[in-house]
């Protein structure tokens, strides 16, 4: 048997990391493999009301064979396993729901958003999970099984994950928010530092998180509107809960994309009025200088006939004609600053 000290992110040799069997008692009972295939092979002498869950780990190349060997997925689970599309949907084939889920790594960050595939194949005795990298909401799923939460179905196994992805999900979203607060702040405060180029980044996370995230709304509406005749209606009423709460994460998500982006374009005008002041400063340097400049470089000039050259007070006669030309520079930029 599989020992709690056991559940790590591995996996026995045939790549199954854990496996729970519903229904047969208050709490789902943790199995291995050897469990797993005993019940399978005998699954119909068993109460009807139990269902197995059983998640392994691809990076084990044992756990493609034994899935199609012993556990009977439809050939659609198999071709989604090496599918190029990522794209998050639930689906209907051979009566079997077939999910790809898109969910966020078990040691997520909004500074390295690195994003994996799980898959599953739901029937109505038999859920099969797959992934390559440890996830957040699998994780979470197997904690509210082992703590006793009770899970009638397998499509409510489904819909228990579904909302926990939507609990990740919100846990990303106000971090993102505290961040966003973070540099509103700076920029309220006047400390610009690199917030534009954080802004920028953690925008672009948030548009591939909502892009992979997101369900397929055409995949689902086909199958809220046809379910396979062994799912309860109970179980689809809470499906379609489900995407909507999901579509409201993701509506936050949208907002506070929104949000990011005014930011950037307020820091954006911020940085262009500072160019702009510091442009004009320096302008008003070079025209007050420009007298001074003229008239020394005239003086300067290695030439006979420099006048005021022999004169006694030539130095001051030049001084005060520097000071006359800089005062009326300065008159006429400070009468355009007026005007403007």
């Amino acid at each position: 048997m599989i020992t709690p000290a056991s559940l790590n992110y591995g996996s026995d040799q045939s790549g199954l990391i854990w496996g729970f069997i519903f229904g047969r008692d208050e709490r789902a009972t943790l199995i291995n493999s050897a469990d797993a295939l005993s019940w399978l092979k005998n699954h119909e002498q068993h109460s009807a009301h139990e269902f197995i869950w059983l998640h392994f780990n691809l990076s084990n190349t044992a756990s493609e064979k034994w899935i199609t060997e012993h556990a009977g997925v439809a050939d659609e689970f198999n071709e989604a396993l090496h599918d190029g599309s990522r794209s998050t949907r639930i689906e209907l084939a051979d009566n079997t729901l077939i999910a790809v889920v898109n969910d966020v790594l078990h040691n997520f960050s909004l500074d390295s958003a690195d994003i994996a595939t799980l898959w599953l194949s739901v029937t109505q005795r038999v859920v099969i999970s797959a992934r390559r990298t440890p996830l957040k909401s699998i994780e979470r799923l197997r904690q509210a099984v082992e703590h006793g939460d009770a899970i009638r179905s397998s499509v409510e196994l489904l819909v228990h994950l579904l909302r926990d992805q939507a609990d990740v999900l919100v846990k990303i979203v106000r971090d993102a928010v505290a961040r966003v607060d973070k540099v509103e702040d700076n920029l309220l405060a006047g400390r610009l530092n690199r917030q534009r180029g954080d802004l920028g980044a953690l925008r672009r996370i948030l548009v591939r998180l909502q892009r992979l995230l997101a369900p397929e709304p055409a995949a689902l509406f086909r199958l809220l509107q046809k379910p396979p005749v062994w799912v309860a209606e109970l179980d689809t009423q809470e499906l379609r809960q489900s995407t909507e709460e999901f579509s409201v994460v993701l509506s936050d998500m949208s907002s506070l994309q929104e949000r990011i982006k005014l930011l950037q374009e307020e820091i954006a005008a911020q940085v262009n009025e500072e160019n702009s002041r510091s442009l004009y400063v320096l302008t008003i340097v070079t025209v007050l200088a420009l007298p001074i400049n003229i008239i020394a470089g005239l003086l300067g000039m290695n030439v006979g006939g420099v006048p005021l050259a022999e004169h006694a007070y030539g130095f001051w006669i030049v001084a005060g004609i520097v000071a006359t030309f800089t005062v009326v520079a300065g008159w006429f930029v400070v009468r355009k600053q007026n005007q403007d």
